[in-house]
This record gives structure tokens, C-alpha cells and sequence, in this order.
């Protein structure tokens, strides 16, 4: 299903308000309950709150279609490289065969890839957005995943826009074996050739961010922020422990941990996110053209944007 139909399907989504009477079968996915604070909540309202509990703050993991509605300027989103999915070259098969997996998180989320990608409006500014769906075999990174992030990259340099990309993931992709692993590289590589060209790089690191992607291209970003209580790392803490015979400090890899240690910016509520990136924009950014939607209209100052 093309992302522009998930859009539609979303805007006219109705939620069925409870009634006293205790005849009233209630329909699933109308109540749900935060597994911080265990409040009961309702969907409807829980949405209309960026899937975070109004009562603690917890976080629930956010879909790409939904994280894009949230960054990007209303109506501004064009998806790119929409067909691009993973096929299967080693004919991968473990518990179940990766075309089963593939088939199974195709029918699950409505997209083709664990990524979304596409050219927006982010606060006025012309920006590549992209976002993982962790829904997607948790988002892990395939030849698909690593070539639609490649290829953001190309875009935002070739048109001179900025690059937002939300990241959440388990890692590289197992079942593409050395073909998953070698997207770390790639990635990485465009991320380099965007940084030389000037053209700033925002990442978001959201829950969970670990393995190959973590080691790759949301690190590189020019400016790294992350959701409250993100987990960020390379590998789960248990595996560390049992390795190093050690524990570990309380809050480990948790986006708070991450902060005081230097590895990322700021720790930015979700409902504050897009006043954030945009207001980075703002300071990253210089406008080329007076209507932003023109065209190229972003770059790194010439005084790499001291201020």
C-alpha cells in the first residue's frame, strides 16, 4: 500500500468512545495500558498525544507513517524510491524462509521496507525526511534499507537539502548475511560524502537503536538527538555483562546515559521534536531563495555556523 493511502486511511480512522452500558462490547485496540505508569489509556487520545502517556511520559514505539505526520510540515511529504523492497539472494531459510518474514511484515505495517523516505517540509525548510519502522523485522537493515538510506543521502546533496532521518533498529538484517553487514559501509560512505558537501544531517535516535545501524549512519549526523528512555547501543546489555563479568551502571545505553557521556546532543521530548529539528535548521541553514519549496535553499554557513 503506497504511504500516500496509509495517510488517507489514518485521517479518516474513527475510535469508539466507552458507554456506561456494560452490554457494550468494546472493539479491540480502543484501550490499552502504559507499561510504565500501567495507567489505562485510550487510543484515540494516546494518538492525538504522539503515542506518549500523558500521565508519565512513556514513549510507545511510533509507526513511520505517523512519525513522518509529526515531523513534516502538513501536506508537504513526497515519497521517494516507494517500490524499492528486499528480495531474497541467499534464499535465506531458518524458522521460516525470509520471503515468508518479507510477505508477513509487508501485510503487518502497509509498507514495502523498514524505511520511509521522501522529500518534505520540516519548519519551512526543505529537508529529505526519512524514518524506520521497527513493526518491519525490527527495522533491521538490509541491501533495501541501506540503499534507500544511500540514496536519501544522494538526494539531499544533490538538491541541497537537508537531511532528517528518525532511526530505530535492531541492527543489520541476518538473513542477507555479509549483504546486510556491508550496508554499514555504504551508508556510512554517504553520510561522509554529504558532510564534505556541506549540506547538515539531523538524526533521531528513537527506541530501540542497536547492532550495525547503530555503528554506521545515525552517528555521523552533524546534530544527534534521541526520544526520552531511548535504548542506543551496539550490543543488548545482557550480552555485555555475560562478556566483561561485570554489571553495568544503572540506565546503560538509555538516551539520558548517552547525554551525560557526551554521545548525542539533547534528549528531546517527542511532542517537542519538530520545534526542535526545526529550530536547528534554522540555526544550520542558510536560505538560497525566498520561497524555501523553490528549490535548493540549505547549506552550511561559510563560517561552518558559529554563531
Amino acid at each position: 500500500m503506497p504511504i500516500s493511502d496509509w495517510f488517507k486511511a489514518r485521517e479518516v480512522r474513527r475510535y469508539t468512545v466507552a458507554s456506561s452500558d456494560k452490554t457494550v462490547e468494546l472493539p479491540d485496540g480502543v484501550w490499552l495500558k502504559c507499561p510504565s505508569c500501567k495507567h489505562t489509556l485510550y487510543q484515540g487520545a494516546l494518538t492525538d498525544n504522539l503515542l506518549v502517556c500523558p500521565h508519565c511520559g512513556h514513549h510507545f514505539d511510533m509507526p513511520a507513517p505517523d512519525r513522518v505526520l509529526a515531523l513534516a510540515d502538513e501536506g508537504s511529504f513526497t515519497e521517494t524510491d516507494a517500490g524499492l523492497s528486499s528480495l531474497d539472494p541467499l534464499r535465506f531459510s531458518a524458522a521460516k524462509p525470509y520471503t515468508t518474514s518479507l510477505a508477513s511484515a509487508k501485510e503487518k505495517t502497509g509498507l514495502v521496507e523498514a524505511v520511509v523516505t521522501g522529500r518534505a517540509l520540516l519548519g519551512g525548510h526543505p529537508v529529505v525526511l526519512g524514518a524506520m519502522d521497527f513493526r518491519f523485522i525490527g527495522a533491521s537493515m538490509g541491501s533495501a534499507v541501506g540503499e534507500k538510506i544511500a540514496r536519501a543521502f544522494a538526494l539531499a546533496q544533490a538538491e541541497d537539502r537537508a537531511i532528517v532521518l528518525a532511526v530505530a533498529s535492531g541492527g543489520a538484517r541476518m538473513q542477507e548475511g555479509m549483504l546486510s553487514l556491508m550496508q554499514m559501509a555504504k551508508t556510512a560512505a554517504a553520510a561522509e560524502r554529504l558532510a564534505r558537501a556541506g549540506v547538515p544531517y539531523v538524526s533521531i535516535l528513537t527506541n530501540p537503536t542497536y547492532g550495525g545501524v547503530t555503528a554506521s549512519f545515525p552517528v555521523l549526523a552533524d546534530v544527534i538527538l534521541a526520544e526520552p528512555g531511548a535504548l542506543v547501543g551496539f550490543t543488548g546489555p545482557r550480552v555485555i555483562e555475560q562478556t566483561i563479568h561485570q554489571s553495568l551502571p544503572k540506565g546503560f545505553q538509555t538516551a539520558e546515559f548517552l547525554l551525560e557521556h557526551g554521545m548525542i546532543d539533547a534528549v528531546v521530548p517527542r511532542p517537542q521534536l519538530r520545534d526542535a529539528v526545526a529550530r536547528t535548521l534554522d540555526y544550520l541553514c542558510v536560505r538560497d531563495v525566498p520561497d524555501a519549496a523553490a528549490g535548493a535553499a540549505c547549506s552550511v554557513p561559510a563560517n561552518g555556523g558559529e554563531a
